[in-house]
């Protein structure tokens, strides 16, 4: 029986491959890199030892060396409501467009699922020295965080809304705009008694709320309701449920603070034999891609998170580049289908 040859040992840096092709640790740096400092054919043959070698340079540590790491952390801070997860449907939408967008462009990802409980987290992150740009998605309750960083950090963009003299850069709709909408729609229905299901603590569902208010003032009727529900999914269906009394006696038209308080719902009113949208209508905000899954199919607002995570991408490369790139606001959308 025959025995092949054993297969060349296995090189653990650079000084060992240096030792094998007879030249300094330098010139195996510089051969890996490509340079052309130095010769074709010490390059080709260092090139070709470290092949047969198994040998691959720590890209890291080279990208560090080079102050460039390719790598941008996303980060969702949660300093509203900590019982949220990734596995929301917003962040997952949001999260797949981004990681496409950053993928297709030779950055990888680093993700962190942020509860604030100190002042300086955001200064850890970007002072990391492991990151080339941050991207956050969602301002929560963390503005004054996200200002100071912004006034010293340039490469961060942000999943949020915009206000006059915000120094942090920002993607996204305008929710106060989205909120009228979703009351427009509401009234066009035929509806008079409106209420909001959501919480007010963001400032996204905050302006969405004021939006409703403004279509409901526009059109004469009372001042909508708040009935608080929270954004993590383990206590919204329960909290909904609680609310079910208060909207049977009276309330005709719901707009949601996002498409998922909004399938929930569509489902509490189901189980209580309330119809939707014959007995209440109800609008969600988002536009994920369940929406047009759910029976019946729900009436929403799109903020474009395909298009907004694009662009979140194009002004941080911007940034990185050492530009100033000002906010940028989208028009909402109005998706009608059953549920309004």
């Amino acid at each position: 029986m025959s025995h092949g040859t054993n297969p060349p040992a296995k090189i653990r840096n650079i000084a060992e491959l240096a030792r094998l092709a007879g030249v300094s640790a330098g010139t195996v740096s510089r051969a890996l890199a490509g340079k052309s400092l130095v010769n074709k054919e010490t390059r080709e043959r260092i090139v070709e030892i470290a092949r047969e070698h198994g040998f691959r340079p720590n890209q890291m540590a080279r990208r560090l060396r080079m102050r460039e790491t390719r790598v941008i952390g996303v980060v969702v801070p949660l300093g509203h409501e900590q019982r949220q997860h990734l596995s929301d449907p917003f962040f997952m939408a949001i999260l797949g467009h981004l990681a496409d967008a950053l993928t297709e462009n030779g950055y990888d990802i680093m993700l962190s699922r942020v509860i604030p409980h100190a002042d300086d987290w955001l200064e850890r992150i970007v002072e990391s020295g492991m990151l080339d740009g941050v991207l956050v998605i969602g301002q929560s309750n963390q503005i004054e965080t996200l200002e100071r960083v912004a006034g010293h950090y340039k490469p961060m963009v942000v999943w949020g809304g915009r206000e006059a003299g915000q120094v942090h850069c920002t993607v996204g709709v305008d929710n106060r705009a989205g909120g009228k909408l979703a009351g427009e729609c509401l009234i066009r229905a035929g509806r008079k008694s409106l209420a909001f299901l959501g919480e007010t603590g963001v400032p996204e569902l905050r302006d969405r709320f004021r939006g409703l208010c403004d279509a409901a003032r526009e059109a004469g009727l009372p001042e909508p309701e708040h009935l608080h529900v929270h954004l993590a999914s383990d206590t919204m269906a329960a909290e909904i449920c609680g609310h079910v009394a208060r909207i049977r006696t009276g309330i005709d038209g719901i707009a949601c603070g996002s498409d998922l308080i909004a399938m929930y719902a569509v489902r509490a009113l189901a189980d209580h034999a309330i119809s939707v949208p014959g007995d209440v209508s109800v609008t969600g905000f988002d536009d994920l891609p369940l929406a047009e899954q759910t029976v019946p199919r729900l009436t929403t607002i799109s903020q474009n998170i395909a298009e907004g995570a694009k662009e979140m991408v194009r002004l941080l490369f911007e940034r990185i580049a050492g530009k100033d790139t000002p906010s940028v606001e989208m028009a909402p959308q109005l998706i009608v289908r059953d549920t309004a």
